[in-house]
């Protein structure tokens, strides 16, 4: 057998064992192909909305006192932890 089949192999083996969930995108249950998506099509999609930016992280903008304040409490656990 070639390595390249053993490392196939080797790869179902170790996803063999997830449990199908509910794709992130439509909500069927995902394949183990596409996991942990349904389908090619569901990945594209999630992948389209990373890079059109409609995925965000949302941020609290901080004063530069807040730094200050933080700066300091995180001095004083780091000299009792």
């Amino acid at each position: 057998m070639s390595d390249e089949a053993e490392k196939g192999e080797a790869g179902k083996t170790e996803t063999a064992f997830r449990r199908a969930r509910p794709c992130p995108v439509c909500s069927k249950l995902s394949a183990e192909r596409f996991h942990p998506f349904c389908s090619k099509r569901c990945a594209d999609v999630d992948l389209n909305r990373w890079l059109s930016g409609s995925y965000t992280v949302p941020v609290v903008e901080m004063e530069p006192e807040d730094f200050d304040e933080l700066e300091r409490e995180l001095g004083k656990a780091v000299k009792h932890g």
